[in-house]
């Protein structure tokens, strides 16, 4: 057959056949709206269709056929059927109308030597959240096969028994989300097929039986079954034998024995409930021989917090060792007086104050305190001296016109409570008795100026100061 003749069209449409035979084909005026015989899209056919119609038959080709296959470990597949997702391929808006239009201004031209293929890109469409479902449903998230991975890792306590290495475990659990993504982004490009252990979908092994850091682990843990800690309270210790150590003990991870951190922190707990002193009551005898029971915020106290990480530490060194536990507040020496032998006392019955040194009256005096008809109260308690200074004015609170309620200069101030401390006081005449009932300090212990310098030298910043009645 020889070749085709093109004509334009005008009213009628002639095609000749160079062996002389005539084929007629009518595409007048009013079939403009339709596309001439041989138009393509991406290598669809669209001859004679409407631009609606064509449109349809793309989308309708691409969505019917789709089919997603997910290639996971030892050769299993899976698929995702693009009508399960509500997936569909569409030109982009307009493209369709660009292409006849360009055909009619062409003059409708088609035939053999006519290229009326056209290439398009695609855009496509799917329900993100039936494509969710699908993923979640695959076998390798949710199927009843699946095999976790396990890196090797020690035993588990048991009492008696020495700690093994048990092997890795090579399984096929996949990362949910890195899936979910690697499939989303397969089916939002149109893509065909996507494999899972390529895309390091999978949980890999990171630590083998053969590994020598897991092998010194274990090592360490079994010497943990022999190791001793003693802590030490002066006189007294207490210790944690090797069953006590072993209970705590977690495995291995990050290359380092793990051990139960509630265990831990509640064993601290109970180590300074026994043996912390600060805010506890305890007995006190005064410089006249009574017996009175004081309290306060002087004393042992255990820094909990800062005692389970080093305890963590010991017991990963696998090693026995002797140990006194890290406080946040300490006392002269263990034991029920953890004040010592040198000390400041003040008898707020009597009004009087001594300094005891190396358990003898080293000085004394008469002193005023707190004014009870004001509630200016002295409070009882165990403190220390916080610092010692010469030629300080104390003052009251501060008023609205930037005066003061009363300004003392001092030469001697030792504070041990907040702004309460002992001072001289030279605007007294007298101390001691009754005076602090009625005519007493705004908290301060007051004390005979020509006494204090002599209280001044011997006491230390950090010295205990007794306050009871």
């Amino acid at each position: 057959m020889g070749k085709y003749k093109k004509y334009r069209i005008g009213k009628l449409l002639i095609v000749l056949l160079a062996a002389g035979s005539l084929q007629l084909t009518v595409y007048g005026e009013e079939n403009t709206d339709v596309f001439v015989p041989g138009t393509t899209v991406n290598g669809l056919g669209i001859s004679g269709m409407t631009v609606e119609e064509a449109g349809s038959h793309i989308g309708n080709f691409y969505s019917n056929e789709y089919q997603l296959t997910i290639r996971e470990k030892n050769g299993v597949t899976e698929t995702i059927q693009g009508k399960d997702i509500g997936f569909g391929i569409g030109l982009p808006e307009g493209a369709l109308a660009e292409i006849l239009q360009k055909e009619n201004e062409a003059g409708r031209v088609f035939g053999p030597d006519t290229d009326n293929s056209y290439r398009v890109q695609l855009e496509n469409t799917y329900s993100q959240e039936e494509l969710e479902a699908r993923i979640q449903s695959l076998n390798c998230i949710s199927g009843s096969n699946i095999v976790t991975t396990r890196d090797a890792h020690v035993s588990e306590y048991e009492e008696g028994q020495p700690f093994t290495i048990i092997p890795e475990v090579r399984g096929n659990n996949v990362y949910p989300e890195k899936v979910a993504q690697v499939i989303q982004d397969a089916v939002a490009a149109g893509d065909r097929e996507v494999n899972l252990e390529a895309a390091g979908c999978y949980y890999q092994v990171q630590v083998t039986e053969g590994d020598e850091r897991l092998k010194d682990l274990c090592d360490t843990m079994n010497r943990c079954r022999e190791m001793e800690i003693t802590y030490t309270f002066g006189e007294d210790s207490e210790i944690i034998d090797a069953a006590a150590i072993c209970s705590w003990l977690a495995g291995t991870s990050d290359g380092e024995i793990q051990v139960d951190m509630e265990k831990i922190t509640a064993f601290v707990a109970e180590l300074a409930g026994r043996h912390d002193t600060a805010g506890t009551a305890r007995t006190f005898r005064a410089a006249d021989g009574r017996e009175v029971s004081v309290s306060g915020a002087y004393g042992w106290k255990i820094d909990q917090a800062a005692e389970a990480a080093a305890l963590v530490s010991m017991i990963r060194t696998g090693q026995s060792q002797s140990r006194e536990p890290q406080y946040s507040s300490a006392a002269a020496l263990h034991g029920g007086q953890d004040w010592g032998q040198t000390y400041v006392e003040v008898d707020l019955t009597n009004q009087h104050v001594y300094m005891i040194k190396d358990g003898v009256v080293a000085w004394d005096a008469p002193c005023v305190t707190g004014n009870q008809a004001r509630g200016h109260h002295t409070p009882a308690g165990i403190y220390t001296l916080k610092s010692k200074e010469r030629n300080r004015v104390l003052r009251g609170a501060k008023r609205a016109d930037g005066s003061y309620e009363y300004e003392s200069p001092v030469s001697y101030w030792m504070p041990f409570n907040g702004g309460i401390g002992l001072h001289d006081a030279n605007w007294r005449g007298s101390f001691g008795g009754n005076i602090y009932k009625s005519n007493g300090s705004h908290g301060c212990v007051n004390l005979p100026p020509k006494k204090t310098g002599a209280l001044f030298d011997l006491v230390y910043v950090g010295i205990p100061v007794i306050c009871y009645h």
